[in-house]
C-alpha cells in the first residue's frame, strides 16, 4: 500500500472512532421556554415574568393552583394522584416557582407525568415504590446535622468547617430534600422542627462560636435558602463574618439562582452582593454561591444572566451542587448535557453529585452505590478536569466521601462501609467504619430476602 493511501486509511479509521463515541457533544444555545403556553399563563408579560414579586407571589402552593395553570393539558388521574401523595406520602409541601413549572414539558398528561424535574419538584403517590418507600435504616435527619448542632442552627460536622441554616424556607421544596425535618411547612406525613431564637440572636450566637473556635475558616450560609432572608439581614451576617480574620471562605447556598433567577437580578441585590464581594476579596476571603440544579432544562437564558452578573461583580465562583435521582438525571447522558450546559453556558462550574440521602420516602429515586461508580466512570475524559464533577456519597457519621472510596462492598445486601479520618461530636472512634445502604429494590434476589426478614 502506498504512504498516501496508508494515510488516508488511518484518518478514515480515526474518523470513524470518533463518531462511534458513547456520548456526542453537541452545543446547545439555552433557551427560555414560552410562558404562555400554558393556559394560566397566557396573559403574562415579559415584565411581569421577570420580576421576583411576581414569581414568588405567583409559585404553585397547592393541586387548585396547579390547575389554574395547566387547564386542561393535564387530566384528573395525575391530579387524583398528587392529592393521594400529599395527604400520605410527602415530606415537603408544595411549592414551586412559575420559572421551574416552565421548564417541565406539559402538553399531555403523559408528558408531564414523565418529566424529569416534575418527577422530582411534584413528586405523585405512583411515582414511590410501595414494596419500600423508605429504607429500613432511613431517619429524618439521615446525616445527624441537628445532633451536630452547636449553637441554633449551626452544625459544626468537619474539622474546619461548619454549616449555618439562617431561616427554614426556600423559594421552592424540593421532594428529595435532606433537610425535611427542618425545611418547610408541615405534612400529614411529617411535623418539622423549629428554629428556637429569633434571627438576631441565631446570628450572634453563632458569631460568637466562630469567635471562639478559629479552627473553623469555612462556612456554608444556607437554611433553607439564603434568597429567603431579607438581604439587609443576610448583609449584615456576612459582613459581620467577614470581619472575622479566622473566616477563609464563605459559600451562599442557594436553589434560587436557577429555581427563581429573578431574585438575584435584583437591583438591590446585586448591589449588595457586590459591596460583599468586594469586601470579601478585599480580605482575601474566597466567596462563592453554591445552586442546585439537577437537569439541563431547568438551565435558561435568565439563570445563565443570574450566575453571570454574580461573577461580574465580583463572587469568585457559581458551583453546583446536584444530587443524583433516579428518573432525573441516572444516565451518562443525562450528567454530560447538564454539565456542558452548566460549564459552557451559564457560567456554574459543576462541582459535586450527592447521592440521595437516606431520608424517608425517597427510595424511588435513590441509586445504588455502584451505579454512582459507573456514572462517574463513564462522565471521565469528557470535560474539562477543573469542570468534571465529583459523585459523592454523604455518609452519616463520616462526610463526603468520592464513590469509589467505599472500604468494603456487599453487593449483595446493599451494605457500603466508609473509613473517616476526623472526628465529629457524636463519634470520635476513627477506626469505626460505617455504613450507607442501597435501595433494596436495586439488590439481587438474596439480598431483597436478606431485608424482607428484617423490615
Amino acid at each position: 500500500m502506498r504512504p498516501l493511501e496508508e494515510e488516508s486509511l488511518r484518518e478514515a479509521n480515526v474518523t470513524q472512532t470518533l463518531t462511534r463515541q458513547p456520548y456526542t457533544y453537541g452545543r446547545h444555545t439555552l433557551t427560555e421556554p414560552d410562558w404562555t403556553r400554558f393556559p394560566g399563563w397566557r396573559h403574562i408579560t415579559r415584565d411581569q415574568w421577570e420580576s421576583a414579586q411576581w414569581q414568588r407571589a405567583h409559585c404553585i402552593k397547592n393541586i387548585r393552583q396547579l390547575r389554574d395553570v395547566l387547564g386542561t393539558l393535564v387530566d384528573d388521574t395525575f391530579y387524583d394522584d398528587l392529592a393521594t401523595d400529599q395527604t400520605t406520602g410527602a415530606t415537603m409541601s408544595m411549592l414551586v416557582p412559575p420559572q421551574m413549572i416552565n421548564t417541565m414539558a406539559a402538553d399531555t398528561t403523559d408528558t408531564f407525568r414523565a418529566d424529569p424535574i416534575r418527577r422530582y419538584m411534584i413528586p405523585i403517590h405512583s411515582d414511590r415504590r410501595t414494596d419500600h418507600p423508605s429504607h429500613p435504616m432511613a431517619s429524618r435527619d439521615s446525616l445527624h446535622e441537628h445532633d451536630m448542632w452547636v449553637a441554633d442552627g449551626l452544625t459544626h460536622r468537619y474539622p474546619t468547617k461548619v454549616l449555618a441554616e439562617l431561616i427554614p424556607t426556600c423559594p421552592q421544596y424540593c421532594g428529595h430534600c435532606t433537610r425535611m425535618d427542618l425545611v418547610g411547612n408541615n405534612t400529614p406525613a411529617v411535623t418539622k422542627l423549629k428554629l428556637a431564637l429569633k434571627p438576631a440572636d441565631r446570628h450572634q450566637a453563632h458569631l460568637d462560636y466562630l469567635r471562639e473556635h478559629p479552627e473553623v475558616r469555612d462556612i456554608v450560609v444556607s437554611g433553607g435558602d439564603v434568597a429567603n432572608v431579607p438581604w439587609r439581614q443576610l448583609e449584615s451576617y456576612l459582613m459581620r463574618l467577614l470581619d472575622l480574620d479566622t473566616i477563609r471562605d464563605v459559600r451562599l447556598a442557594t436553589k434560587a439562582l436557577a429555581a427563581l433567577p429573578q431574585h438575584w437580578l435584583q437591583p438591590d441585590v446585586v448591589e449588595g452582593l457586590e459591596r460583599v464581594a468586594r469586601t470579601a476579596a478585599r480580605r482575601g476571603v474566597n466567596l462563592a454561591l453554591h445552586t442546585h440544579v439537577n437537569h439541563a432544562q431547568t438551565l435558561t437564558p435568565l439563570v445563565a444572566r443570574a450566575a453571570h452578573t454574580a461573577l461580574a461583580v465580583g463572587v469568585r465562583d457559581v458551583r453546583n451542587q446536584g444530587v443524583l435521582l433516579r428518573g432525573v438525571n441516572d444516565t451518562t447522558g443525562d450528567l454530560l448535557d447538564l454539565c456542558f450546559a452548566l460549564q459552557g453556558e451559564a457560567g456554574i462550574l459543576p462541582y459535586y453529585f450527592y447521592m440521595c440521602d437516606m431520608i424517608p420516602g425517597t427510595e424511588h429515586w435513590r441509586l445504588p452505590v455502584h451505579r454512582a461508580q459507573e456514572l462517574q466512570h463513564d462522565i471521565m475524559g469528557y470535560l474539562p478536569g477543573y469542570a468534571t464533577p465529583r459523585i459523592v456519597c454523604d455518609v452519616p457519621y463520616v462526610g463526603k466521601r468520592w464513590v469509589h472510596m467505599a472500604a468494603d462492598y456487599d453487593r449483595e445486601r446493599g451494605i457500603t462501609l466508609w473509613s473517616k479520618n476526623y472526628r465529629t461530636p457524636l463519634d470520635n472512634d476513627l477506626d469505626t467504619l460505617h455504613p450507607y445502604y442501597d435501595p433494596i429494590d436495586t439488590l439481587p434476589d438474596k439480598g431483597r430476602a436478606y431485608w424482607a426478614a428484617r423490615c
